[in-house]
């Protein structure tokens, strides 16, 4: 897959992170498509080294799956740092 279509693949998943994580997570949409990106590469090293598969094909139902679940793990992640130095505020 090349950069663009990688870059397009996570900034969706990120939306769809997003729509499967609503709440306060902070950082707004433009963070949450930067770290839909970040997911979709999370999504590929842990589906390579755990299953075999990356994130290779931009149609692959797999590349899909793999980049959503990242930008959620990522997510999550953003949200456990950054929401409780808020809610510490």
């Amino acid at each position: 897959m090349n950069f663009i279509a990688f870059l397009i693949l996570g900034l969706i998943a990120g939306v769809i992170a997003k729509l499967i994580l609503p709440g306060r997570q902070g950082g707004g949409w433009i963070v949450t498509l930067i770290l839909g990106v970040v997911g979709a590469l999370l999504g590929g090293w842990l589906g390579n080294v755990i299953f075999g598969v990356g994130v290779d094909e931009f149609w692959s139902l797999s590349s899909w799956l793999l980049a959503i679940g990242g930008a959620i793990i990522v997510l999550l992640i953003w949200g456990l740092i950054f929401g409780r130095k808020r809610a510490d505020a």
